[in-house]
């Protein structure tokens, strides 16, 4: 069983940056499509950024796209990570990597994604 574990999350202020990594247990970021996902209080589990093989373009949500980045560590298929600058109050929640087939590439659902991490949570104070 291959586990998804996040860290980087924090206490940070409105306009600040933080970096989230996910590290997987085993090599599976090789032949799944990495992506975050995240969950505020109260509300559904919402799509971030998913990044597909190699030199493929990155998917967005709108509310992130021009200040997060998803990048993977391709020398070391086990890391994936996400940028993100200027955050903003409404973005505080607990972040989740997740893992999901080449063949589920575009989805932005969080039921097609089969692999998750236990979260770390970001708070982001105004």
């Amino acid at each position: 069983q291959v586990h998804l574990v996040e860290s980087g999350g924090g206490f940070v202020q409105a306009g600040d940056s933080v970096r989230l990594s996910c590290v997987a247990s085993g090599r599976i970021f090789s032949d799944t499509l990495p992506a975050w996902f995240r969950q505020a209080p109260g509300k559904e589990r919402e799509f971030v950024a998913v990044i597909g093989w190699r030199d493929a373009t990155p998917l967005y949500a709108d509310s992130v796209k021009g200040r997060f980045t998803i990048s993977r560590d391709d020398a070391n298929d086990t890391v994936v990570y996400l940028q993100m600058n200027n955050l903003k109050p409404t973005e505080t929640a607990r972040y989740y990597c997740a893992a999901t087939s080449f063949s589920k590439f575009g989805s932005t659902s969080a039921r097609d994604f089969g692999r998750w991490g236990q979260g770390t949570r970001v708070t982001v104070s105004s």
